[in-house]
């Protein structure tokens, strides 16, 4: 019989060769070995440590525990140190906290590290300007980003291009751009992070033009741009709807390699996605050598916004089986595709799977399940689950349900929700509009009169509706009734030929949501030149044959435009992409991608 093997015994090694092992298991986030070798620290007697060799070895654990986002054992290795931790030391907590979503904590390890005695040097600040900037409003001090950058401005590392590019990217986050930009010129040096910075807090303000202005300066002045420069200019272009610009990005992303990054890969999905090309949106991720979740849930948007639920569902599961966590937008974009497709039971079914991933539903996910009970009449309940909802609703989820009533002629649900969003202290036009378009829609007039009066007695005006074409490189824009184009005759000409041959293969103008009073002639002149009309009139003279027609609409698309659009698309064989604010409609051939349901 084989005797056993004894114990084997661990030689002694140096502080110095665990801290490099340490530093290799850090980065490779090797949770399992990471702790076994913590083990052996621990009954070494390497830990808590004495010498100072012991504290290299706690401070390289603190490192290790952030990496692997485990900030309470980061805390842990950090009261592990010698009584008197070194600046270093309280750098990587302060890291450790704010890497990991705990901004709170990390600017309270910062104070207490200013607390005791310890100075603020360049590699604490960097960490403790991104709490401030992660912080929630109503947590952060108000003067927390200014009190910042004072203290900074008082260590040798005023002129640090790191600490600049921190306390820059701070003050654009937090909103503060005219601090942000005053921190930016006054730099002496700049590299692609404070480009990106500052280009970034413009975008996310949706100041478009300010941010392509910024990132056509960082083009001239040869700054070598990175996959999160990139991404906050697609996504400009995006909100913009600016396609030939982000194309031309797209373009040189690719000359550069930038395009295999997730974050450039999922701000070109929601690029090509809003621009109404949800095929591209699909090659671009089809394509994308690696993804992470947020490139998933901009495909997942993508199919909902264009009607392709199954799709959506599909990509979910597939997913799932990648191996990824979905978070809350992921849900959010499975019930907006519910919601636009009127899958009620679905939708009911990824609401509770939220509480299975421990996501608690929020504002947001409330109001895409009140728009999907609305969407198929179901108002009672849609009002039913809006008084369960544990929080305030807000004026979305009031918003949600009163478009369900404009749809659906439910003028008393509708005097509600627009109560109870009124009080919400909610000064939307839209909300007043509706209101009215509801009233009429029911045939009561004169509470449709009344309800315009309201709105101009709080002295709130209609929000006006815009609709919007890129061709050639030049971006189109109409309002109603618009004769300010430079081709406005020939648009109203193209329009009343083809509204002849609308006519003739059946159309009739739907007058029900005209709020005024009028005979049907006034009526059906006011809907014939909205501002969605006018662009497609102008798409049918310069977009050439074969290519669709792209329009953006600010407001919803009305009943009697969409109708006429199909009718359009099928008497002049042309594919009209038109996005309101709800969805796609894709009209080819006397039919829309909706099915008639948005």
């Amino acid at each position: 019989m084989t005797p056993p093997l004894p114990p084997l015994a661990v030689a002694p090694a140096c502080a110095r060769t665990l801290a490099d092992l340490l530093v290799a298991l850090s980065a490779a986030r090797a949770l399992p070995k990471g702790q076994q070798l913590h083990g052996h620290l621990l009954k070494g007697g390497h830990l808590p440590a004495v010498a100072s060799s012991h504290a290299l070895l706690a401070h390289h654990l603190l490192t290790f525990y952030a990496r692997c986002s485990l900030p309470e054992l980061s805390l842990r290795a950090f009261l592990d140190l010698p009584a008197a931790p070194s600046p270093a030391a309280w750098s990587s907590l302060i890291s450790s906290f704010a890497q990991n979503g705990l901004p709170e904590a990390a600017f309270d390890a910062f104070r207490r590290m200013l607390a005791a005695g310890v100075p603020a040097t360049d590699r604490s600040i960097p960490p403790a300007a991104k709490a401030v900037a992660a912080a929630a409003d109503s947590s952060r001090p108000p003067l927390a980003p200014h009190a910042l950058h004072g203290l900074a401005s008082k260590t040798p590392f005023a002129g640090d291009v790191f600490v600049g590019s921190a306390v820059l990217d701070m003050y654009a986050k937090c909103g503060n751009l005219a601090d942000a930009r005053r921190v930016f010129d006054e730099m002496p040096e700049r590299n692609v992070v404070s480009w990106s910075a500052l280009i970034g807090g413009y975008a996310d303000a949706g100041m478009h033009p300010a941010a392509l202005c910024i990132f056509r300066s960082a083009l001239e002045e040869a700054v070598q741009v990175n996959d999160f420069t990139v991404s906050c200019i697609v996504r400009v272009c995006a909100a913009a709807t600016l396609f030939e610009l982000g194309a031309q990005v797209h373009a040189r992303s690719i000359k550069t390699a930038l395009d295999a990054s997730p974050f450039v890969g999922s701000s070109l999905v929601s690029l090509y996605s809003k621009c109404g090309l949800v095929d591209c949106a699909y090659q671009v991720f089809s394509a994308a050598p690696e993804r992470n979740l947020g490139i998933w849930n901009a495909v997942l948007i993508a199919s909902a916004q264009h009607g392709h639920t199954s799709t959506a569902f599909e990509r979910f599961t597939k997913m799932q089986n990648a191996g990824f966590r979905p978070n809350f937008i992921t849900f959010l974009c499975l019930l907006t595709a519910c919601s636009h497709a009127g899958l009620v039971d679905e939708g009911k079914r990824y609401f509770s799977l939220m509480k299975e991933y421990r996501i608690e539903p929020q504002v947001e996910h409330y109001a895409a399940m009140v728009d999907l009970l609305g969407r198929v009449g179901r108002i009672t309940e849609a009002l039913d689950l809006i008084e369960s909802m544990p929080m305030e609703p807000p004026d979305s989820v009031w918003g949600a349900l009163l478009m369900a009533c404009r749809m659906f002629k439910d003028a008393d649900t509708a005097a509600i929700a627009a109560k109870r969003l009124f009080e919400t202290g909610s000064r939307s036009s839209g909300a007043h509009m509706l209101l009215s378009s509801t009233y009429a829609a029911a045939g009561r007039h004169v509470d449709a009169a009344l309800a315009r009066k309201a709105m101009r007695d709080a002295g709130i005006r209609k929000e006006t509706g815009l609709s919007w074409l890129e061709a050639a490189g030049e971006v189109h824009t109409f309002v109603s009734n618009c004769r300010r184009h430079p081709r406005s005759s020939e648009i109203y000409n193209v329009l009343e030929k083809v509204g002849k041959k609308m006519a003739a293969a059946g159309y009739v103008a739907d007058t029900s949501a005209v709020v005024k009073d009028v005979d049907r002639d006034e009526k059906c002149a006011s809907l014939g030149y909205h501002s969605e009309r006018l662009a497609i009139g102008l798409g049918l003279l310069i977009v050439p044959e074969g290519v669709p027609i792209r329009v953006m609409k600010n407001l919803r698309v009305c009943d009697d435009c969409h109708n006429a659009v199909k009718y359009l698309s099928k008497c002049t064989g042309r594919v009209v992409v038109l996005r309101d604010n709800r969805r796609f409609h894709r009209f080819e051939d006397g039919l829309c991608s909706c099915g008639d349901f948005w």
